[in-house]
């Protein structure tokens, strides 16, 4: 689900210039300006407030490669959230730092990248919270860094990570050590208001059998969320009653992918599913899906989780993409309701200059909410921060009215976060249905 470009300045009406601070020492609120976090990886300090910030709100998303105008939505997401406070969370003034953990070589997140920005929060005293990631497997990386960090560890807020290993243990589909082995203090840092791939491999299994599949083949990309988001929507087919003809990795780096659609197209199956992203050259594995195995809308239907819900899974993918189905959690960006759509108005008059909202930039929004109240709420440590997330009890927020359970995930849910959006692509993502998943498939998926 993901992408990416370093730093881009969003040029709108809730973003003035970046104000360019003086470096300062680390230490308590009041003691000058923060030190930036290094600009290899990072926008320059921003802040429009008066005098120095006291701290710095990280945002670590790739910016370069497929998902880029993704990540430049929640981007401007934030920066429009923390205008909205005056650049402020109560009593603190917070500055604000776009790092980027793709590369150009990788052409989209890094694993290198994500360590390095890991170590260069955790060695920033005036780091208050980290908004991110955006990919799973970056996710892993810093979380268990940022954890063991001075202060009682560093806060981090995803509003895209759908990896369910982070947070629980799925039978079947983590490590025995999942998701302990993140979290080596034995306190938890990290939550997400987004819901994890049990609740969307549900959905898929559903809304396939709603569209009369009655045999997948399960592709995934080998990455942590791409295999992750396969194995649950496996195991939720199966509960359904779908038979699994199949279920193997592509490989990434491969330059075509008709011989192993090929030995699909000998299974029988009449629908394919593909667990990972679009930055995974997706596009080639549509395009050889679609020469092989004939269009979308044909005997062989295409499913794609989150990974691929994005318009340029679509433009590089050209026509081979027509009918093919994606989900995303959340409902349709028109049937939002309250506080989103003042948001979404003032986002798309203002920095996105009239294009179209991406749904992972509602996510982003209210990531920025769910951390700048707890830092407003705590008493500027970053352990109370900590304390201060998994007390979240949003009510009428961007995404609904939610909690944060003590795994970090949300929980009494009612809105926005409850359902899965499918999305079938012609020139654009147009809007299928919604379907919000049974407790038997979700348990299902969840190998209960």
């Amino acid at each position: 689900m993901k992408l990416k470009k370093r730093g881009v300045l969003l040029a709108g009406l809730f973003v003035a210039a970046a104000a360019f601070l003086a470096a300062g020492c680390g230490g308590d609120s009041g003691g000058g300006a923060p030190e930036a976090l290094p600009s290899s990886s990072c926008t320059n300090i921003e802040y429009e407030g008066d005098g120095d910030p006291d701290y710095i709100l990280a945002s670590d998303l790739p910016q370069q490669g497929s998902s880029r105008a993704q990540n430049e939505q929640i981007i401007a997401a934030i920066r429009y959230q923390l205008g909205q406070q005056d650049w402020k969370a109560g009593d603190y003034k917070i500055g604000y730092q776009s790092c980027d953990d793709a590369t150009a070589q990788a052409g989209k997140w890094d694993s290198g990248k994500c360590s390095q920005n890991a170590n260069n929060y955790a060695e920033n005293d005036k780091v208050i919270g980290v908004i991110g990631t955006f990919n799973s497997g970056c996710a892993a990386i810093i979380i268990p860094v940022l954890n063991q960090a001075s202060d009682g560890g560093i806060p981090m807020v995803s509003p895209a990570n759908t990896w369910p290993c982070l947070t629980v243990n799925i039978p079947g589909g983590c490590d025995a050590t999942d998701p302990d082995k993140y979290y080596p203090s034995g306190t938890r840092n990290y939550v997400r208001v987004v819901p994890h791939d049990v609740y969307q491999g549900a959905a898929q299994a559903e809304f396939m059998k709603a569209q009369g599949v009655k045999s997948v083949y399960i592709l995934n990309d080998k990455e942590a969320y791409g295999l992750g988001v396969a194995t649950t929507t496996r195991k939720a087919a199966e509960g359904v009653g779908i038979k699994i003809a199949g279920f193997e990795a592509w490989d990434p780096k491969a330059t075509s992918y008709t011989s192993q659609f090929q030995k699909i197209k000998g299974t029988g199956a009449d629908a394919v599913f593909l667990g990972g992203l679009t930055d995974e050259n997706g596009a080639q594995v549509i395009k050889d899906k679609v020469a092989v195995l004939g269009p979308n809308d044909g005997d062989v239907q295409l499913f794609a989780p989150d990974g691929f819900t994005q318009q340029s899974t679509i433009d590089e993918s050209g026509t081979a993409a027509k009918g093919m189905f994606m989900s995303i959690a959340g409902v349709p960006i028109d049937q939002f309701k309250g506080p989103a759509l003042d948001f979404i108005d003032a986002l798309q008059k203002g920095p996105l200059q009239g294009k179209a909202i991406d749904p992972y930039a509602i996510y982003g929004g209210q990531a920025a909410e769910v951390m700048l109240d707890a830092i407003a709420a705590s008493d500027g440590t970053r352990a109370d921060v900590i304390t201060k997330l998994f007390e979240t009890n949003v009510t009428d927020g961007l995404l609904g009215s939610f909690k944060i359970d003590d795994n970090g995930d949300p929980e009494d849910a009612s809105g926005a976060v409850v359902g899965f959006t499918f999305y079938v692509a012609t020139d654009e993502l147009t809007t299928k249905t919604v379907v919000s998943p049974s407790p038997e498939t979700v348990a299902a998926a969840g190998g209960t």
